[in-house]
């Protein structure tokens, strides 16, 4: 882990230190939480096979390489 420091107004720090104590968490753990949801959003693509297309897997009999080949089984063959 890196450490970061910054300098903040102490308003800022004061509604920081009480959201994080609303929560039950600490300042750190709650700046890394709102640093991920805002760098990584979490969306998901409705239209992405995986969730609609069902059977998943056509064909008959075992899949043997499906963790090496799973993309293939998903989406097609690749080009």
């Amino acid at each position: 882990m890196k450490l970061v420091q910054a300098r903040i107004p102490e308003a800022e720090f004061e509604l920081l230190r009480r959201q994080a104590k609303s929560e039950r968490t600490t300042m750190q753990e709650w700046v890394r939480r709102a640093i991920r949801e805002k760098l990584l959003p979490d969306d998901v693509d409705p239209s992405d096979p995986i969730f609609s297309a069902f059977p998943l897997v056509r064909g008959k009999g075992p899949k043997v390489d499906v963790s090496a080949r799973h993309d293939e089984y998903l989406y097609g063959p690749m080009e």
